[in-house]
């Protein structure tokens, strides 16, 4: 991979890790267009990556929302946040290869964006009449629930954003709370998906051993250089994203980006269909 790939991904991890449009499922489709990864070793920095540049990404919620997260004297919020991501982190550490077999199967992307599209359609008139409307009034136990549904998100092209999203407004949140709190919620989860793959998973190399992903990034200038740039890119495109989408969801709500994900796992139909893309 090239700092110009590099960018790309990153880019493109800014533009749809909180909108409820599934980034795994982008950056699949991305990939594999620019036809990445074709030794074990860059396969794995490819794949390192993808996870790694979301450190750029839960920055951008951090500094947006920095009242949020420095108050410390607000305990219940950290609480939240650590009673939300806990569904997450067990289940994901559990089912870690399987969900690493799943990830780049374009066919399951393609279908778990459709049937997400499908969702989003509905999801305004389904969820009427919130009753909560600030983060003060979200109980642990919906916190936990909301987790719950964000583990729906290990299905590669369901989208985090999206699942934690529904799970909010099911839990009677409104739209913007169900978005903000889904923003909070990916910074511990992000946040521990990147630690685990940079310092405890193992990435095959070319000689046929394994190393840390940490490793795996140090050892190449370019390889550093597109970790170091696409963090950056990702954190200046995540900041205009996210602005962007809280504005956007107080107009159009979610149908919009219901339509979106059925034109764009619809072409991802076409695309295998045709062998442009292989599964």
């Amino acid at each position: 991979m090239n700092i110009f790939e590099a960018v790309i991904i990153a880019i493109v991890e800014g533009l749809t890790e909180f909108l409820p449009v599934s980034s795994t499922g982008h950056i699949i489709i991305t990939e594999h267009l620019m036809k990445l990864g074709t030794t074990p070793e860059e396969k794995s920095f490819v794949t390192l990556y993808t996870v790694s540049i979301q450190l750029g990404a839960i920055l951008a919620v951090v500094v947006i929302y920095w009242r949020q997260f420095f108050e410390f004297r607000r305990w219940q919020f950290y609480a939240k946040l650590a009673i939300g991501v806990l569904p997450a982190l067990i289940l994901g550490y559990l089912f870690a290869d399987i969900i690493d077999e799943l990830l780049f199967n374009p066919t399951v992307v393609a279908i778990a964006m459709l049937v997400g599209g499908i969702i989003l359609l509905i999801i305004d008139k389904a969820f009427k009449k919130p009753t909560v409307e600030s983060e003060d009034q979200l109980s642990f136990g919906k916190s936990f629930i909301i987790g719950c549904w964000q583990v729906l998100a290990m299905i590669p092209g369901v989208s985090r954003s999206a699942a934690s999203i529904i799970g909010g407004m099911q839990q009677k949140l409104t739209r913007n709370l169900a978005a903000e709190f889904s923003f909070f919620l990916a910074v511990p989860t992000m946040f521990a998906a990147t630690a685990y793959s940079l310092f405890i998973k193992k990435w095959p190399n070319d000689t046929g051993g394994v190393q840390k992903g940490i490793s795996l990034i140090t050892s190449s200038q370019e390889n550093t250089m597109s970790f170091v740039i696409g963090n950056i890119v990702a954190f200046v495109v995540a900041m205009l994203a996210i602005r962007f989408f809280i504005t956007f969801l107080k107009v159009y709500g979610f149908k919009p980006f219901g339509i979106y994900r059925i034109i764009a796992g619809a072409v991802l139909l076409i695309l295998l269909l045709t062998g442009v893309i292989h599964s």
